[in-house]
């Protein structure tokens, strides 16, 4: 009897998951049939998954994985289409785009963002989430593509990888190098025990007219004077140009 049940139950399982792919392969052969139709009446793959998203945005999943399947080298036009179909949806469309594996995941960010800056930081969490090797690269073309939003997106990331936060430091000093003392800043009231670290990495990634201010800051932040202006000697500074500190 046992036996029985269990059977039943595996028999009911499995029919359900068969059920279920069958759906999915309906809807797949669905938007498939859409595009094609619309592409045949010379309307833009921008425009076609514009339409289809605009009317059915709980679609994104299986529209941008047939979209992409079906025409890969157009994947600037299929999420700008997405995009402008519904915004809300930045996440889902860098999440599948990443995952169609079309382009470099930082040229994907970069479009998503310039697309949708409002996203930036839910755009740079999503793709450093299905590209984590690629965290440096995502985060120096998100600050270069959205500087204004430099702050949130320096802090967000380095809470959420905070064994990368010195890859995320000389990611943002390189996309805004003018900016070196108010990264090392946030940085540091993020991950004060750092200090060291974060100086020298700063430093050596900056030019010497930021030393003073990257040593300044350390120093608001609780670091020791001496050990700051050692850190920033450790990363190529000059002691001459750290002899007359405001601290």
């Amino acid at each position: 009897m046992k036996k029985l049940i269990i059977l039943l139950m595996l028999a009911g399982i499995s029919s359900s998951v068969i059920a279920k792919d069958y759906a999915e392969y309906k809807q797949e052969r669905l938007i498939a049939k859409i595009l094609n139709q619309q592409v045949k009446k010379h309307r833009s793959i921008k425009s076609s998954v514009h339409s289809i998203l605009s009317r059915y945005p709980e679609k994104v999943d299986v529209v941008m994985s047939v979209a992409l399947e079906r025409y890969p080298e157009k994947y600037r036009q299929i999420m700008l289409g997405a995009l402008s179909a519904e915004p809300v949806l930045a996440c889902d469309v860098i999440e599948n785009v990443i995952k169609a594996d079309v382009a470099p995941s930082s040229e994907l960010v970069k479009i998503a963002i310039k697309a949708e800056p409002a996203y930036a930081q839910e755009i740079v969490n999503t793709a450093v989430q299905y590209s984590p090797s690629e965290l440096e690269n995502i985060v120096r073309v998100a600050i270069r593509t959205e500087p204004y939003d430099m702050n949130n997106i320096v802090n967000n990331t380095a809470t959420s990888y905070p064994s990368k936060v010195l890859d995320i430091l000389t990611a943002a000093i390189t996309a805004i190098p003018e900016q070196a003392t108010n990264i090392v800043k946030e940085i540091l009231a993020l991950f004060p025990q750092e200090a060291e670290t974060v100086v020298t990495t700063a430093v050596t990634e900056s030019t010497d007219d930021h030393n003073k201010g990257i040593v300044n800051a350390a120093i608001d932040s609780g670091f020791d004077k001496d050990s700051a202006i050692a850190a920033a000697i450790a990363g190529g500074a000059k002691k001459e140009t750290l002899a007359k500190l405001n601290n």
